[in-house]
Order: structure tokens, then C-alpha cells, then sequence
């Protein structure tokens, strides 16, 4: 759904009243937020632009203009008018297509029993065995409903007071020094687990620290003020069962203990003398258990399965982009957003399904899936299953892993995307259009996804960064954007215009992260002044380099397009590069990485990247190495296809093309004040340009397309695997439909964009701000909601004909 245009406000482009400073080596000046009139980078005078409308990015701003396919006339059609217009599907390093198969609870595996024989018929009072719900450390009416045979309703109440105090007995203050420390919390608000006590260490002398105090010990010395270290104090907490005659009925409740509570809880027989003196034996002691004294001089029980480390997943969401849709699925199974893995993130508009990793922490698939649906909570399982999922968000096809997934473990996306309103003059061109695409491809450029399509592009950003303006990075990041959505613009004026730091942090949405951490950081600084290069360090990494990525995909747009233009796109010519042998090719394609997208509304980044795994962040500190490539000559250009030539990204570790397409990078990066030859930035090495290659002509690996009518835009022509589950009947033809719309299937490798693809069929503008212009003077919108008003019509006819 498009977002709602803003009216243009009359003050848009007023002096904010608010004045920062930098801090920038020491030297504090002063600065004003303001939107400057132009902020494209000043290497854009070499593009010959015209800009339309200076408050939207275009593709001609980024360096997109040239087609592969001139001599087919231009097909109109809308992109993205319905979520199931644009249905992405991840395929995995085997090579398979991922689909939602089975959205059910899934179930926990059974343990192999070695014995043949089946096992005796359990006595009449066995509790059933019981999906271990302590994990969430939370009180559940499952437990009441297992242990209410067994103790009465006061017990019940007296160990529910236990269990949910913890495992740390409530701490009750001595008026002296030694009252138990503030415990801190997790990143979810809960107090977070104490360190487990440690023996007491033998005295040893004194050392580090002025005249040798010992560091971290306050006054130091032998009797410091204050506990010098957190020792377990004794837990008395008990709940003593009433008497319980039947040994079964005893066993059973044993048996309820252990597995409700996952070994938190242990019961116990009084056995002993001081707990026994009644010679009453038929009661049961249940408390935490804590590791030391006679509670672990039992005979050793028998370990079950060990617990793999990750939980796979299938992610089907709608309308969200990807790290929005983690974060969601962080809060509802209470962990982070760098718990989580994928592959690759996806677009935001449309229908995705991809696999996720989660580090499990202990739980079960079976307690993941209730938690992300919600369950018991505001739904039921019957709920989850024939609901749509919250959010826009479902789940489901869990399974146990050993490994994370990370960035780059799959092969590349598969795509059903629908153009409605096609209008060409025959379909023999729609059929010419594919089929040059099919055999000669797409020019591979970064599509606007990229640079966004407000009037401050993330390039723009990245070349602030790069030149180390960090006032006009600060600047252009919190710089109010026309037509932006209501929240976020009352958010940057409650902050511009007025100097409201807690207005703007209560008004800006969690998605706009660039802009929420700035703040959040100024409003730590405190002060007159503000430090812009250290507020902009607290947005993360991956953001933060990814605003310099697309300065260099900007220029990498820009050359591309101008060696089309000169040379076209049918081969190889000298001064192409190409990687030197087949192990350079497969080492070379390093632009993966960097394929990370920007929301076309510039809030927030699709990148999971931002907030990744451990793992992940760990594999993405592999040292570059520079990739084996050549140089063209007269001689050896025929050798290759234009399918080999591969562009370089501008950086440190990249050879140029040979002849005047290698000078056209450095007049860009010179004229836009970059130094060709030192891309290294000392200080700050994350903007640091090491360059990368990408191929220049891109070819789907399948494609395939059909032509469909229609009448009502408000019927989906494609099934998403959701509306498959929920039971929705799939599309139906409609052969005599008022307008046309044109279905595409194809598989694009990693590093491609799918919108550039069909920037090549249709010779039209990709941005979402285009495409909604399109869908509001689409002539079909006149017809929304009319099928609905014929099947009403069908039903009323039906029932008319039933009565007489």
C-alpha cells in the first residue's frame, strides 16, 4: 500500500530555530540543521541533469539511463500495486526454492527407546509428560492444572510465590553495609541472572592499583566496606506437600516437578530425622534447587538429548522489510535482534518467504512457535493456524540446528512479479521485450532501493562521511524530507524547529534508526554543544558504511552507464575487465556484502546486518584479499562475452578500466573532493574504500512470463504460500477482463536487483514514488471492489432461485 502524500507545508523550508555544534578534533563550531537546496554530490554536473522535481530522487540522479534493448518500444505497467504484485522467494545454496510448508506447531522429536517391548500401562494418577514451559520464567495455568491433583490451592499459591521470586531468595535489608547490590538488567527491562558463588580464594598479597590496592575494591585492603564479593545466602523457601498415601500418586508428582519445571525445582521424600519426626514419610518437600549440600549427593540422573544450539525457520512477511520483521519477532520470544540469522535481506513491498536462524537459548522449536504466534497470549493454536499472521509476519517449518545462517549462504531469489495496466500496442512487443531479455539480459545497475527517493539520497550521506563532513552527514540525515510520513516529520520538527530532544525521541517511530540514535546521543552529550562525529559512530556499522556504498554505487551506475552508451552492450571491448581465471571470478564476487537496500521512504535500512549475529559480524572481518583481474587488449577482447566484463566499485584494491571510462572515475571522485589514488581513511577505517567488482550485464537464470486480464486491481493475481494455508481459493482467470497485466517469473543471482530487470522490459521509472503516481491515474481504479459486488450479486441471485 502506498504510503499517504503529505501537504506540502508552507514553513518546509524555514531556518530551524536550533543550534548544534561538532566537536571534531577538540574544535567545537557552531551548526545549523538546514536542508540544503541541492545535496546531490557535485559530481553530478557530469550527468547533464535536469531535474524534474528537486524534492525526489530520480534513476537519472543515481546514474541509471541506459537501456540494453533500445529498439523495443516502451510497455507501461505498475509495479508493486498489490503486495502479492511483487512475491519473493529465497533459494538456498542447494538451490531450492524456499515455500511456507507447514505453518502447524511443530512437534518435539521422541526419544529412541531401546526397548522393543512396549512399556507398562502407567497407574491411573500419572501426570502426562509436559513441553517444558519454565523457559520464559513465568507462571503458566498448565502448571496449576498438573500439580492441582496433588497439593491444595494454598500450596499451589505457595510455591507459584516461590517460583516466580527466582532462585534468589527476596533479600531483606540490614541497615549496614552490606545490603544485597542492584542487580542489572537485560536488554528486555527483566533483571538479568546473578554470577553463581565462588570459593572463597586464599589470601593472597595485595597487588595493581595506587599503593597497591586491588582494582575494583573500593578502599581496598583486608576488611574493604561492603561485601567484597556475592556469596549465595541460604534459600529456606520450601512448600511441604499435604500427606500422600499412594506411592504411585507420590512418584507422579515427582515425575510433574522435574518436568514442568525443567530441573529448576526439586522434590524430595521426608526421609529425614528433623523433617520426619512425626514418623510422617509420605510427604513432599519442593524447592529450588541450587547446586551444593545434599541435593546433589543423589544418585546422578540420566542426561537426555543434548539440546542443539539454533532453531531454523521460514519467515513469510508482508508489507515489512526485514530487520523491522526480526525485531518484531525479538520481542514476542523475548531474545534480540543479533540472536537472529539470514542469508539475505528482502524487499518491503511485497510478499517474502526466507529461512532464519535463531540461537535458541534452551528452548524448544514447539515454545518458539507459541511465543512468535502469541500463544497462549492473545491467541490460540487454532488461532495462529487460521489467522493471519500478526503483524504481517508468519512462521512456521521450524527445525533444530547446529549452525547459524549468514550473510551470503544462498544462491539468489525467485520472483512472481505482476504488472497491471500493461498497455502496449500489441503483445508481439511484450513477447520481443522478454526475449531480449531472456538472451541478452539487463544492465546490472543499483536500483533505487539503494539511494532512496527522498530529497536527501543516502549517497549524499556517504559522501559527507567520506570527506569527513561529519556536521553535513549529521545534517542531511536529520534534514526533514517532503511527503514523508506524518510520524517522522513531526519527529524531526519537534527537534529542528523547536529543540525538543524528548519530543523528538517520543515522536520519531523505532524504525528510523540513523536518526534516533543521533538524538539519543545528543541527548547523552547534554550541553550547548554536540559532538556530530561521535553521535554518528552510535548508528550501527552496517549503516553507517552502507551510506558509503552507495556513493560508490552511485559511481558505478553513472561509469556503466556511459560505457553503454559508447560501446553498447553486445561484447567485450578493450579497456573491459573481466577476472583473470576461474578462481578469481568465484573469489571476485565480493559486491554481496554490499547488496543491502534502503527503504524508499528512507526510514529505515533493510539490513539485519545492523544488528547481526555474533557469528556474523565475526565472518564479516575476513581480511580482503584483491582478486585476480585483466585488462583487455585488441588482441584477446573477442576471448570474452560481454556477460565476463565486470565494472569496479572505486577503491584502494581495484584496477580502472583501461582508456577514458578509467579517467571517468577519477574526474568523479576528484570533482566530489576524493583523492583517486588515497581512499584510506587513517582514523576512521569503516569508510575506508577498498572497492570491489560487479558484473555489468546481468541474465536471469530462469524466466519465463504470461499475459492475464483483469477488471477489479483489488484481486490478487498471484497466491502468496500464506493465503495458500488459510485456504483462500487461487486466482481465477478472467478471460474477458477490461485491462491486461503481465506476470514475470524469473531467479536472479544475489547481487542482481529485480526491478532493474523490469526496468529493462518496460523503459519506465522503478521508484515508488513513480509507480504510485502510475496507480492513482491508473484507469482500473475505477473498478475496485467490483467483483466483490458481483459475487454478491451471483449469492443474492442464487438464493432468489432456491426460494421460488
Amino acid at each position: 500500500m502506498a504510503s499517504n502524500p503529505r501537504e506540502h507545508d508552507d514553513d518546509a523550508d524555514e531556518r530551524p530555530t536550533k543550534r548544534v555544534r561538532v566537536d571534531d578534533n577538540d574544535d567545537e563550531t557552531p551548526m545549523v540543521v538546514t536542508v540544503a537546496e541541492d545535496v546531490l554530490p557535485p559530481s553530478s554536473a557530469l550527468l547533464n541533469l535536469v531535474r524534474d522535481d528537486p524534492n525526489r530522487v530520480s534513476e537519472v540522479d543515481v546514474g541509471i539511463s541506459q537501456y540494453i534493448s533500445k529498439d523495443v518500444p516502451r510497455i507501461e505497467g505498475i509495479i508493486k500495486q498489490r503486495f502479492t504484485d511483487f512475491l519473493v522467494f529465497e533459494v538456498n545454496q542447494a538451490g531450492e526454492v524456499i515455500h511456507l510448508k507447514d505453518i502447524s506447531k511443530p512437534v518435539e522429536p521422541k526419544e529412541d527407546k531401546p526397548v522393543p517391548e512396549p512399556a507398562p500401562a502407567p497407574p491411573p494418577a500419572e501426570v502426562p509428560a509436559v513441553v517444558d514451559l519454565s523457559a520464559d520464567g513465568q507462571w503458566h495455568t498448565e502448571f496449576d492444572d498438573a500439580l492441582s491433583p496433588y497439593l491444595s490451592a494454598s500450596l499451589l499459591q505457595e510455591l507459584r510465590t516461590i517460583y516466580e521470586e527466582g532462585s534468589e531468595p527476596p533479600f531483606v535489608a540490614d541497615g549496614g553495609w552490606g545490603q544485597r547490590p542492584a542487580r542489572a538488567t537485560d536488554g528486555d527491562g527483566e533483571p538479568a541472572p546473578e554470577p553463581p558463588a565462588e570459593p572463597e580464594p586464599e589470601a593472597q598479597e595485595p597487588k595493581g592499583g595506587r599503593n597497591q590496592r586491588g582494582r575494583g575494591r573500593g578502599r581496598g585492603g583486608k576488611n574493604p566496606r561492603g561485601p567484597a564479593k556475592q556469596q549465595r545466602r541460604p534459600d529456606t523457601r520450601k512448600v511441604i506437600s499435604d500427606s500422600i498415601e499412594a506411592k504411585a500418586d507420590r512418584g507422579a508428582l515427582h515425575k510433574a516437578i522435574r518436568e514442568l519445571f525443567n530441573g529448576k525445582l526439586e522434590s524430595e521424600t521426608m526421609t529425614s530425622n528433623a523433617e520426619a519426626a512425626s514418623g510422617d514419610e509420605s510427604r513432599i518437600v519442593i524447592r529450588w534447587k541450587h547446586g551444593q549440600g545434599r541435593w546433589d549427593n543423589r544418585k546422578p540422573k540420566k542426561e537426555g538429548p543434548k539440546r542443539k544450539l539454533y532453531v531454523h525457520f521460514t519467515m513469510h512477511k508482508t508489507n515489512r522489510d526485514t530487520h523491522d520483521a526480526l525485531s518484531h519477532l525479538a520481542r514476542m520470544m523475548k531474545l534480540q535482534v543479533r540472536d537472529f540469522g539470514v542469508a539475505g535481506t528482502k524487499d518491503k513491498r511485497g510478499v517474502t518467504t526466507q529461512r532464519v536462524s535463531v540461537r535458541a537459548q534452551g528452548r524448544s522449536p514447539e515454545i518458539l512457535w507459541k511465543l512468535a504466534n502469541n500463544v497462549p497470549g492473545r491467541r490460540t493454536e487454532a488461532q495462529a493456524t487460521s489467522m493471519r499472521g500478526e503483524r504481517g509476519i508468519r512462521v512456521g517449518d521450524f527445525c533444530p540446528a547446529d549452525t547459524s545462517l549468514d550473510l551470503g549462504m544462498l544462491q539468489g531469489n525467485a520472483f512472481v512479479i505482476t504488472l497491471r495496466n500493461v498497455k502496449v500496442d500489441s503483445e508481439d512487443i511484450i513477447d520481443r521485450a522478454m526475449g531480449s531479455m531472456k538472451t541478452q539480459g539487463f544492465i546490472n545497475y543499483y536500483g533505487m532501493q539503494r539511494f532512496g527517493t527522498a530529497s536527501v539520497p543516502t549517497h549524499s550521506i556517504g559522501l559527507a562521511l567520506l570527506q569527513s563532513d561529519w556536521q553535513k552527514a549529521v545534517s542531511l540525515i536529520l534534514s526533514r524530507r517532503p511527503g514523508e510520513h506524518p510520524d517522522v516529520d513531526a519527529g524531526r520538527r519537534a527537534w529542528l524547529d523547536e529543540g525538543d530532544l524528548d519530543k523528538a525521541l517520543q515522536l520519531l517511530p523505532r524504525r528510523v534508526v540513523a536518526e534516533r540514535c543521533i538524538l539519543e546521543n545528543f541527548k547523552k552529550q547534554g550541553g550547548e554543544t554536540r559532538n556530530c562525529m561521535g553521535a554518528l559512530s552510535t548508528i550501527p556499522r552496517n549503516l553507517r558504511t552502507m551510506y558509503v556504498h552507495a556513493y560508490q554505487s552511485y559511481v558505478w551506475n553513472a561509469v556503466v552507464s556511459e560505457r553503454i552508451r559508447r560501446f553498447g552492450a553486445d561484447k567485450a571491448v578493450p579497456g573491459d575487465i573481466v577476472f583473470a581465471d576461474v578462481a578469481s571470478a568465484q573469489a571476485g564476487d565480493t559486491d554481496l556484502a554490499m547488496d543491502v537496500e534502503i527503504d524508499a521512504t528512507q526510514d529505515a535500512p533493510e539490513e539485519v546486518a545492523a544488528d547481526a549475529a555474533p557469528e556474523q559480524q565475526k565472518r564479516g572481518k575476513k581480511k580482503f584479499t584483491p582478486v585476480a583481474v585483466k585488462v583487455l587488449t585488441e588482441e584477446d577482447a573477442s576471448q570474452y562475452s560481454i556477460f565476463d566484463v565486470v565494472m569496479p566499485l572505486p577503491g584502494r584494491d581495484v584496477a580502472y578500466p583501461g582508456g577514458e571510462l578509467g579517467e571517468m572515475y577519477k574526474k568523479f571522485l576528484i570533482m566530489d573532493g576524493l583523492d583517486p589514488m588515497n581512499l584510506t581513511r587513517i582514523h576512521n577505517k569503516e569508510y575506508s574504500l577498498l572497492g570491489s567488482y560487479r558484473k555489468m550485464v546481468q541474465l536471469p537464470r530462469e524466466l519465463s512470463w504470461s499475459v492475464l486480464h483483469y477488471t477489479d486491481p483489488d484481486v490478487a493475481l498471484a497466491q502468496s504460500d500464506e493465503d495458500q494455508h488459510l485456504g483462500f481459493d487461487a486466482p481465477a482467470p478472467v478471460p474477458d477482463g477490461k485491462f491486461l497485466a503481465l506476470q514475470i517469473r524469473l531467479t536472479l543471482t544475489t547481487a542482481a536487483y529485480a526491478t532493474m530487470a523490469l526496468r529493462e522490459v518496460t523503459k519506465a521509472g522503478t521508484s515508488s514514488h513513480y509507480q504510485t503516481q502510475l496507480t492513482k491515474g491508473s484507469e482500473d481504479q475505477a473498478f475496485r471492489g467490483t467483483a466483490a459486488d458481483e459475487q454478491d450479486e451471483e449469492q443474492e441471485g442464487e438464493a432468489g432461485a432456491t426460494e421460488a
